[in-house]
């Protein structure tokens, strides 16, 4: 059967589901396994030690950010940056200030997630281009007025969206067939300063993706529910 493919990438089985669309394209699927959201989900472990051999190829890389770009942000402002380490010397320099884990310098893919704190002064218009004008014209003036002032509110939005964009980057690159470790073990100054991190920006935390090389531990126990869900509120204190 033949797939149709949308310009960014998207496919549908059937031109006729389109009506509307007047020209389609055939290419293969790069990201397709036959791994699903909750196979994914369920085999995503945080792997150490990985196949400094293996390269990832760039149509790999490519699906991987196309993904990892869908994820979901607060007034679609997408402030979360990827920071892709290829230079090897850097990823050695980054190593050096990053108690010495193995994964930053052997990982196919090392990605320092930051985001841009002034994301929502920087032309806000074009993250609702897309919407009818009456829309535009209340969104992106409340845009603004929502974060102005709001230092913490505004560095919250900024964990929430690399928090969102790094799981999507890790289930993407289980469901392509590579394993990840996300890191917070490292000297995040000293990486900023590496990476010419720009005054407005923060870092989050990295992510390693690549080919591990040995089977995980067994899964840490979790926390029954009982601890970890709660129904309407907390218990009333004492």
């Amino acid at each position: 059967m033949a797939e149709w493919w949308l310009p960014d990438g998207y496919f549908i089985q059937s031109a006729a589901q389109l009506p509307w669309f007047t020209k389609v394209t055939t290419r293969p699927k790069p990201w397709l396994t036959n791994m699903n959201t909750l196979q994914a989900i369920e085999t995503r472990r945080s792997i150490k030690h990985f196949d400094s051999a293996h390269l990832m190829s760039e149509a790999e890389v490519e699906t991987l950010l196309h993904l990892a770009r869908l994820t979901p942000s607060s007034f679609n402002m997408q402030n979360y940056r990827f920071v892709l380490v290829r230079d090897s010397a850097l990823r050695r320099s980054i190593r050096e200030v990053a108690w010495d884990q193995s994964q930053v310098t052997d990982a196919s893919l090392l990605v320092v997630l930051c985001a841009d704190l002034s994301a929502h002064l920087k032309e806000p218009e074009r993250y609702w281009s897309h919407a009818p004008q009456a829309v535009q014209d209340f969104l992106v003036p409340a845009l603004k007025s929502f974060y102005a002032g709001k230092d913490q509110l505004i560095r919250d939005e900024a964990m929430r969206s690399t928090g969102l964009a790094g799981m999507t980057l890790m289930l993407a690159a289980r469901g392509l067939g590579y394993d990840s470790c996300p890191m917070v073990g490292f000297d995040a100054e000293a990486v900023a300063k590496l990476i010419h991190l720009p005054q407005d920006h923060v870092i989050s935390f990295m992510v390693a993706i690549g080919k591990g090389l040995n089977e995980p531990w067994p899964r840490g126990d979790r926390l029954s529910a009982d601890e970890t869900v709660i129904v309407n509120h907390f218990p009333k204190a004492a």
